[in-house]
């Protein structure tokens, strides 16, 4: 097949073991991101399998159905950025293993590494030496403060480990069902929403973006966290109601934030407002990226394009299109 990977930023699929899992295959890798619909339909034009890296290309009606050859999209995870709809109509299958039960333990210990920048004031203290100014202010230790973990799930469950290794009380929040579930398996529970955010020394979001989650994080959220207290985002900018984590800061409830993830990737603005707050750590949506996690991952999304290509397919999203296939 045609293979047609995108956005593979620092060429780095080529390098790992999972690569050769193509080597049957005419693959043309894009290290670049384009935006443009007409640009991406000209580059794609004999793409008969695109492979996806997880959210940084948005399929559109538009851009499906000007790709005639397009059989197969591979991707893994979740897909809010894909319109299966649109697919569907235009005949093209969506392929991407949900990896029930097994969290990325790249963008946990991602979190865990933002945690502790946070509240040990790293960016700050590792400029001043490097400046010649030695030590800036007083960090906080981690042992005995509240760590709060909004979402049950996978990646929340694996920073818990890590928290509770460092004497962190850790409480939780969730929808009805994932407090049920805490709850089920024995866990601390806040009292309430509103206790979880006041009460908590840092707030760590887990919660998969969709329709229902979208804004979940909401200023009034905000506002019930302490001056000294740090808020950490891994997941999704989504999650957060729009300005609400500008406001927040620029307020001092709370008083940091360590995040990973933008409402618009890449952000390469350094005069965005809220780059330029010197109480937000930032980092480039990296949660997922290291060689072993993409080596993980694109084994999987690999899998899936060889399984199509023998007729196969695994991981089916909208099955109907293989059905109306046969």
């Amino acid at each position: 097949m045609k293979v047609h990977i995108l956005d593979d930023w620092f060429d780095t699929l080529q390098g790992l073991p999972c690569f050769e899992k193509l080597s049957y295959h005419d693959v043309k890798v894009w290290t670049d991101h384009v935006e443009d619909t007409s640009e991406l339909v000209a580059r794609l034009q004999e793409a008969e399998a695109l492979v996806l890296f997880r959210e940084r290309t948005k399929i559109t009606r538009d851009l499906v159905e000007k790709l005639p050859n397009l059989k197969l999209i591979s991707q893994r995870s979740v897909y809010p950025h894909v319109d299966v709809q649109a697919c569907s109509d235009n005949g093209v299958l969506l392929c991407s293993n949900m990896h029930g039960g097994t969290p990325s333990y790249a963008a946990a210990e991602l979190t865990w590494a933002l945690i502790m920048a946070g509240m040990r004031d790293l960016p700050a203290q590792m400029a001043s030496v490097k400046a010649g100014h030695w030590q800036a202010g007083v960090g906080k230790t981690l042992r005995g403060r509240q760590l709060g973990l909004y979402g049950y799930g996978r990646i929340a469950r694996a920073v818990a480990g890590y928290a509770e290794a460092f004497g962190m009380n850790v409480v939780w929040w969730s929808s009805d069902e994932g407090r049920a579930r805490a709850q089920a398996d024995g866990v601390q529970v806040a009292a309430s929403r509103e206790a979880f955010f006041s009460n908590s020394d840092v707030v760590s979001v887990h919660v998969r973006l969709k329709p229902d989650t979208h804004g979940i994080i909401t200023a009034s959220d905000f506002s019930q966290m302490q001056p000294g207290a740090l808020f950490v985002n891994t997941s999704r900018a989504g999650l957060i109601a729009k300005g609400a984590l500008l406001e927040a800061l620029n307020a001092d409830r709370p008083g940091k934030a360590a995040i990973d993830v933008f409402d618009a990737e890449p952000l390469t603005d350094p005069s965005d407002p809220l780059l330029s707050l010197p109480n937000l750590i930032a980092t480039p949506h990296i949660g997922f990226v290291t060689e072993d996690e993409f080596d993980l991952q694109f084994s999987d999304i690999f899998d899936q394009v060889n399984a199509y290509a023998e007729g196969a397919p695994i991981h089916m999203i909208n099955s109907e299109v293989w059905t109306s296939l046969k």
